[in-house]
């Protein structure tokens, strides 16, 4: 072969490996165009259309002869043999095996393999090796084996190990090695099985320009791939181009196919000459390979080569397996620290605090050695971090620079130069913005991690004097790498995100809660000014009754008239039970808003019946018809409801008592979520303008003089009904009576008074 002394490296990544023309020469190729045999059984008559130019080699015609012929004119009665399996099948998308036959021409068994290509189907011819029952008897069973032995391993370096052991005693290789890849591409060796006088690799990387991104599509394509020889001579194809297309023939399914001159380079300059890889393909996506190495030239059968593929499947599957279950290990792990985190940030109202006091949780969720959170004026760290001023500075840069829900890099200092000044501390970094509108973030810091890489020869020395050659050196070189920190799991990413959005919501709960509470204090404050009006107004008006007629009664001291001096008792009397009404109707309605409800089930027919009977002395002198229909059952504080019960037909028989007869009515109605009970009346009514006022604490619509009351009931009613998830109104017009409704939920809700 001639060296390749005027190529060049750089064109590794634009090399046509797929097109290479040509095929190694240990075997022969013929491709058919079988277009004009629709009849399978006459494949033989198929014309061969393209073949290598070793052709001669092995069955003695010339290739050029061989064009244009039909397949038996070409490996004789071999073709009839061969003519049953014939079929342009597009599934053919590897090369699978066809028979094992005998050609005229020479003793030696033959391996036919077949797939197709734009239309015509190539055959592969290899020598086979040694008798093929008695390969597959010894071969299959090893398998089984591996099966047994591989379920047992724990670790991944330790499966790799087994699959290395068991390939390097099925084939022979001096080396057989596993390595994956990284993100970035290169391969670090993690098991290898040696034979004597063999160097080994275990711990080194082989950098990601060894093989080029167009070679690792083909391992993904063609997963195994065998080197017998690599000082061969390539046999070419005739004609060069593919007969039908007229573009040049792709060989990526051809297990001949002729590897690219820098890699055959690469291979002698290692000391190898026969090689063969496996792929290791996660997910469809190439996860490494398995290299094998042989110092003198290796032959190995297609069976051989189909049981190693074999090997290599069950560990990719079972490495998929191991990382799949680690991953969900890993995931299981950060999700339960995260839990603990949020059940720490829920307990108090201060949600700045609150994130104080699960530092160290932070930490852990993060795997971090430092966490900050910057928000306003307020900078908390804890852990080892940079300085407050760093800090500042470090979100200002990101708030320019990123607008993502999550930044995150291992090697801080190459995106932002000031943070090299605290690279131990801080070489990685997840940032995390804790507000939609502010800048505010939790950050978290890695510390540097200084580590060695030990390299199989320097990745820089990519040629040699003269020759083409990957590198002339595979002699350990050892790089420190600084800067960077461990990098951030794809899963701690993920549930950095799903925190995020918790951490969001716990604060939008807060926010709501504040809402609420500056309702309620709104509400509260209305009240209070009503209650300042009535200890201004209706409480003084009593106080001061008392204290007038008990002027009069002292200036009438001397007066013999005990008619008149009765009449000031009584009034004294009468204003001091006012005032003592008003002082316990307000205790009872702070009472409402300080005690726990207790709801149990309730027969509203009976509680509205024990009501009226109460209220019976009121109305011994006056004819009430009540009608009280059907009513069921609801879910209350029967202590509570009782008494707004009481109050609103309290409220309907003082109301009536102006009409003869006087007539109430309560009903009920079903909905969907509730039950909604009216009391109606016709009694004096009001007017709507003013029912806003109607539920309010100390409103009353009516005069004092016309009907008596501290304005205090419907309030207590109201605060009742709301208490239990209900609602309440009312619907009337002056002279025409009023209808006062009030719902109860089927459902309680959490009392949370």
């Amino acid at each position: 072969m001639p060296e390749a002394t005027s190529a060049d490296i750089a064109t590794c990544e634009s090399e046509p490996i797929r097109i290479p023309g040509a095929v190694q020469p240990h075997g022969f190729l013929l491709s058919l165009d079988l277009s004009d045999v629709p009849d399978a059984a006459d494949a033989s008559a198929a014309r061969v259309v393209q073949v290598s130019d070793n052709l001669a080699d092995f069955t003695g015609m010339a290739p050029a002869a061989a064009l244009g012929q039909q397949l038996r004119a070409v490996i004789g009665a071999a073709a009839d043999q061969l003519a049953p399996l014939l079929r342009l099948d597009p599934a053919r998308d590897r090369a699978s095996f066809l028979t094992t036959l005998t050609l005229e021409s020479a003793p030696t068994q033959y391996d036919v393999l077949a797939h197709v290509c734009d239309g015509l189907l190539v055959l592969e011819f290899e020598p086979a090796a040694g008798n093929l029952e008695a390969s597959l008897h010894r071969l299959y069973p090893v398998v089984g084996d591996f099966l047994n032995k591989i379920n047992d391993a724990d670790s991944i370096t330790e499966m790799g190990q087994l699959a290395v052991n068991e390939i390097a005693a099925l084939t022979g290789f001096g080396r057989v090695m596993i390595y994956s890849f990284d993100k970035d591409g290169h391969g670090t060796v993690l098991a290898e099985a040696l034979q004597d006088g063999y160097e080994g690799y275990v711990g080194q990387r082989f950098p990601a320009s060894d093989i080029p991104r167009q070679a690792r599509e083909l391992y993904l394509l063609n997963r195994i791939r065998l080197i017998q020889d690599a000082n061969y001579t390539p046999a070419g194809l005739l004609p060069v181009n593919h007969p039908l297309t007229g573009r040049p023939t792709d060989l990526s399914l051809a297990a001949l196919r002729s590897v690219s001159p820098v890699h055959l380079q690469y291979m002698r300059n290692m000391g190898t000459l026969a090689s063969m890889s496996i792929s290791l393909v996660v997910d469809g996506k190439l996860w490494g390979l398995v290299s094998c190495h042989h110092a003198t030239p290796r032959r190995l059968s297609y069976h051989q080569r189909t049981v190693c593929e074999q090997l290599g499947q069950i560990l990719a599957l079972r490495i998929r397996n191991r990382a799949d279950a680690d991953e969900l290990q890993f995931r299981l792990e950060v999700r339960r620290v995260m839990v603990n985190l949020l059940g720490g940030l829920t307990q108090g109202s201060d949600f700045i605090e609150n994130l104080r006091s699960v530092m160290p949780e932070l930490l852990r969720f993060a795997r971090a050695g430092g966490v900050a959170i910057v928000i306003d004026d307020r900078l908390i760290s804890f852990g080892d971090t940079p300085g407050d001023d760093q800090i500042r500075d470090l979100a200002d840069w990101i708030s320019l620079h990123s607008h993502e829900d999550l930044f995150h890099t291992a090697s801080l200092g190459a995106l932002y130069p000031p943070a090299a000044a605290y690279a131990d501390r801080a070489s990685g970094l997840l940032a995390m913005p804790i507000s939609r509108i502010h800048q505010h973030y939790l950050l978290w810091f890695r510390p540097e991690r200084v580590y060695t890489i030990d390299w199989a020869g320097r990745p820089q020395d990519k040629q040699g004097a003269g020759a083409l050659s990957p590198r002339t050196s595979f002699e350990t070189w050892r790089e420190a790498v600084h800067g960077t920190s461990a990098p951030w799991h794809d899963a701690e990413l993920e549930l950095a995100l799903e925190f995020r959005t918790t951490l969001l919501g716990i604060a939008l709960e807060r926010a709501e809660q504040m809402a609420d509470l500056a309702g309620e204090l709104g509400r509260a404050n209305k009240e209070l000014e009503a209650f300042s009006y009535s200890v201004s107004h209706d409480l003084r008006a009593p106080l001061r009754h008392i204290v007038g007629f008990s002027d009069l009664l002292m200036e009438t001291a001397d007066n013999d008239n005990p008619e008149r001096r009765l009449r000031f008792l009584t009034n004294i009397k009468t204003s001091a039970r006012l005032a003592g009404k008003l002082v316990d109707d307000l205790l009872s309605f702070s009472q409402m808003g300080r005690s726990a409800l207790r709801p149990v089930r309730i027969r509203m027919r009976e509680m509205i019946n024990g009501c009226i009977e109460r209220l019976a002395p009121e109305a011994t002198s006056r004819r009430i018809d009540w009608h009280v229909e059907a009513l069921p059952d609801v879910t209350a504080d029967p202590a509570f409801l009782q008494l707004a019960l009481y109050n609103l037909l309290s409220n309907a028989v003082k109301f009536t008592a102006q009409s003869d007869p006087a007539v109430i009515r309560i009903t009920s109605e079903k909905l969907r979520d509730e039950v909604v009970f009216h009391i109606a009346d016709n009694g004096v009514g009001f007017n709507m303008e003013y029912v806003h006022k109607l539920f309010g604490v100390f409103q009353r619509l009516h005069r004092m003089e016309d009907f008596s009351g501290t304005g205090i009931g419907l309030a207590n009613v109201r605060r009742i009904v709301e208490r239990h998830g209900g609602r309440v109104w009312a619907r009337s017009a002056p002279g025409e009576g009023a209808t006062f409704s009030f719902s109860i939920p089927n459902t309680p809700p959490p009392d949370k008074e």
